[in-house]
């Protein structure tokens, strides 16, 4: 018995810092989900020839794909952006640079490849003014691109990036007469920061955008259509079904959206090797209020309201979505599950071979086309 109680006495501290150290584990995977960061390097750069202006990156499932990107570098140059494949082996691409690099230029290997490709709102040659909209969250800075509609579109970036994600939209909005607000929201880099700092994954960040429904309804807007990017698609679905301004949703696109959180971070655990149960722990964490602030969050996340597919019935106006099957961060069957629970309200056309919000770089005709197709049947656009 004296030798029981010993050694109970000499495994009860390690199963405290096992169990200690497992909560901290599960913090730690809650903490990324709610913390805004930007994307870090996920290319590298082998050479740049500034004779043929071409540059020669790592062979990767991004680095790889056809179409128009832009590439963050460190050194001279910093953003640049990036043209046709030129050659390819197992290792390397190598692709025409679009952004002259001169001799003797230092341009650094890490690198971060992007779908932006526009930078500044400058570089669409477009009339446009930078504006604040008043926000619960305080002044949120905006891009307003006029035009001759009194239906307005009210672009949201996704998680991770800024306002200039939602720029390749312009020109196809713009081409249909639609004014484009490209706007920011709390915690983005951009907007003020909220008290805790942290994403709420779409459960407050709506309120930003519902406050520039009302800043487009007292300058001139009649309607409005909301387009999201990937978590910008999670809060352009939260501010659908939750706005005092949803009788004048008239419309929705979305681009790689998260429809439903729950199959998003699993999957992206998986991608990540994190195996079961600690993902489903996370954002069990997540949901509840002191774990939850435990785990960096201002409030706990309601991830039964973010799940869209299950609350397909409480949306009314129709949308486009836009979802390469080939998303790699973001999978599509949520948003397969959406159409599918509302084929009634839903146009979703097929797209494959794009990575995440790259289906403007990889296929612009057809995204392009999908866009203008489908203002066109819902009479948005002011030249039908």
């Amino acid at each position: 018995m004296k030798s029981l109680r010993h050694a109970v006495a000499l495994l009860l501290p390690v199963l405290l810092a096992l169990g200690a150290a497992s909560a901290l584990l599960v913090f730690s995977v809650a903490r990324r989900v709610v913390t805004p960061a930007r994307s870090g390097p996920n290319a590298k750069i082998i050479a740049v020839d500034t004779g043929a202006q071409t540059i020669e990156l790592e062979r990767t499932l991004d680095t790889e794909l056809p179409g128009r990107y832009g590439l963050f570098t460190t050194g001279t140059y910093g953003y640049v952006k990036l043209g046709a494949v030129l050659s390819a082996d197992a290792d390397t691409v190598r692709r025409k640079l679009l952004t002259q690099i001169d001799p003797g230029a230092r341009v650094d290997r890490a690198a971060g490849f992007s779908g932006w490709y526009y930078a500044t709102p400058a570089e669409l040659h477009l009339r446009w003014e930078n504006i604040l909209i008043g926000s619960q969250s305080g002044p949120c800075p905006a891009w307003f691109f006029p035009g001759e509609s009194s239906t307005w579109v009210i672009q949201v970036h996704g998680r991770g990036t800024t306002r200039a994600e939602c720029l390749r939209a312009v020109p196809v909005l713009h081409a249909a007469g639609l004014p484009n607000l490209v706007v920011s929201y709390r915690n983005d880099g951009e907007a003020p920061r909220s008290r805790s700092g942290a994403y709420a994954l779409g459960a407050s960040e709506w309120r930003d955008v519902d406050a520039a429904i009302a800043y487009a309804l007292r300058h001139g807007a009649a309607r409005v259509i909301l387009m999201g990017w990937s978590m910008g698609g999670a809060i352009a679905l939260q501010t659908a079904v939750n706005s005092g301004n949803r009788d004048r949703i008239v419309g929705v696109i979305l681009d790689s959206p998260v429809v439903d959180w729950r199959t998003v971070l699993k999957f992206q655990a998986r991608e990540a090797g994190l195996r079961a149960p600690l993902p489903g722990l996370a954002m069990t964490a997540l949901s509840q209020p002191l774990t939850a602030r435990l785990s960096g969050a201002e409030d706990a996340i309601p991830f039964d309201r973010l799940d869209m597919v299950a609350r397909a019935d409480e949306l009314v106006a129709p949308m486009l979505i836009l979802h390469s099957d080939d998303d790699g961060f973001v999978p599509s069957d949520a948003s397969h599950a959406l159409r599918d629970a509302r084929p009634d309200l839903v146009t979703m056309p097929p797209f494959a071979g794009a990575r995440h919000t790259k289906i403007w770089n990889y296929d612009e005709n057809g995204w392009t086309t999908a866009i203008t197709d489908w203002l066109q049947a819902q009479g948005f656009s002011a030249f039908a």
